[in-house]
């Protein structure tokens, strides 16, 4: 019987294409389980001896039989179908589109091999195919990483007529797509924008006075104008008054100093800081470039990467192919080397952006970068303070270990606070807020230096 067990199982590799694996199922392992009880009872009965023979001899041609069916049925032809770019984080719909051709019908399942830097539901599929059939399947993929994400090629496993065996093989190309930083923010902004609602974002917006400003258009008077926006030659040549309106200087020019070293890598919900300071930085480029300046990035801190400041819409777009797969590295940041390579890239007064994580240590290398910078451009130093602090904080303290840590917070948050009032006393507008604050006080904090002029 073994023999014929053997026999089956060559019969079945050879039907088998070169490129698929052969696999029996449960319902051949269960077939060759009942021929195996037979030959226990036949060493015990004699007279079931035949029984055996003739069992194994059926089993093994059935099981030749769907193996070389199977081999004859060719698979589908597979295409993927996905977006040209994802986001980090958001849910994005994958379809599979099958077509099978003219040699009979198919019954398979579907896996499609995606990285672990991602969540998938909706795989795997079984699939019911007639000849020359062609089905679209659909999952949804939630990226966990920005960065490139590389799909391998998808797998069927077709099963045989009689269901005795599973064909395991590969179809369709392998396929990579980018994976962006999630800029539903940025949508979100542009079109509060459009509508003049940029206060549910909680972007200030102070009533402008002229000074510093560049003159825009004439428009008829609104509540709340002052008296000096008011157009008196205007209003007496049409009988109403009206009124001046200003904007903020154009042709300013933002540089991101962006931090990748190893403390960027704490977490704060679903994204690592360093996504949380690239979503602020890209949200403040799009605010900047709709303000008419020139906005450009440069990473430090084991990750050395520099697109110059550039207008016009195309801008963003730049930042994003540069900053898209941008990762934290092992490496401290040296914000001193950082700002000797700025000064030797970008001649012209810019607003410098330093996005970092701060510590106590970086006295030694922070203030002398502070001071190099200062002498040609604005700086802004924004920090991203761990949530775990303020709650740590704010909990209840009920014991002895709950006293020393909420004594230890709040004498290191002192010895942060008192840092940046350094900072702010030596002309450094400083933010020190957690992750989900930073991009809002980053724009905030940029428009009140647009409209106080002090670029």
């Amino acid at each position: 019987m073994s023999e014929g067990l053997a026999i089956a199982a060559d019969v079945a590799r050879a039907a088998a294409p070169r490129r698929g694996l052969l696999v029996p199922t449960a319902g051949a392992l269960a077939l060759a389980t009942a021929v195996l009880a037979l030959a226990v009872l036949a060493s015990f009965a004699p007279r079931w001896h035949l029984v055996w023979l003739a069992a194994g001899v059926l089993a093994a041609g059935l099981l030749a039989l769907d193996a070389l069916l199977l081999g004859r049925r060719a698979p589908p032809q597979v295409r993927r179908r996905h977006a040209h770019a994802l986001s980090l984080g958001v849910d994005s719909d994958v379809s599979l589109e099958l077509q099978a051709g003219d040699a009979g019908a198919l019954r398979l399942r579907l896996f499609d091999h995606v990285p672990d830097t991602a969540e998938v539901s909706g795989l795997p599929q079984p699939v019911r195919l007639a000849a020359g059939q062609r089905v679209t399947l659909h999952y949804r993929l939630r990226p966990l990483r920005r960065g490139e994400l590389r799909f391998g090629a998808v797998e069927l496993r077709l099963a045989s007529p009689l269901r005795l065996w599973e064909r395991r093989l590969d179809a369709g190309a392998p396929s990579a797509v980018r994976v962006y930083p999630n800029f539903s923010a940025l949508v979100r902004y542009a079109l509060l924008a459009t509508d003049h609602r940029l206060s549910q974002l909680g972007v200030l917006q102070r009533r402008r006075r002229g000074e510093g400003l560049e003159f825009q258009q004439l428009r008829e008077y609104r509540q709340g104008d002052t008296p000096r926006q008011i157009d008196w030659k205007a209003s007496a040549r049409v009988r109403r008054l009206v009124s001046r309106e200003y904007r903020d200087e154009r042709d300013q020019q933002v540089l991101l100093l962006l931090d990748c070293g190893r403390r960027m890598h704490a977490r704060d919900g679903a994204l690592s800081h360093l996504d949380h300071a690239l979503n602020a930085c890209l949200l403040l480029a799009h605010v900047a470039l709709r303000q008419g300046d020139a906005v450009g990035l440069m990473s430090f801190g084991g990750v050395e990467r520099y697109v110059p400041p550039r207008k016009s819409h195309a801008a963003l777009n730049a930042l994003l192919a540069a900053s898209y797969d941008l990762d934290v590295t092992l490496h401290a940041p040296d914000y001193y080397a950082a700002a000797v390579d700025l000064l030797r890239r970008q001649s012209k007064r810019s607003l410098v952006v330093i996005v970092s994580n701060l510590r106590d240590e970086d006295d030694d290398s922070l203030r002398p970068a502070l001071a190099l910078l200062r002498r040609r451009h604005l700086v802004v130093l924004a920090s991203l303070r761990e949530h775990i602090l303020d709650a740590a904080l704010a909990a209840p303290v009920d014991g002895l270990d709950a006293a020393l840590t909420h004594a230890a917070t709040a004498q290191y948050l002192e010895r942060r606070r008192r840092q940046f009032a350094l900072l702010e006393e030596s002309r450094v507008p400083c933010l020190d807020v957690e992750p989900q604050q930073l991009p809002i006080a980053l724009v905030n904090r940029y428009t009140e230096l647009k409209r106080r002029g002090a670029l």
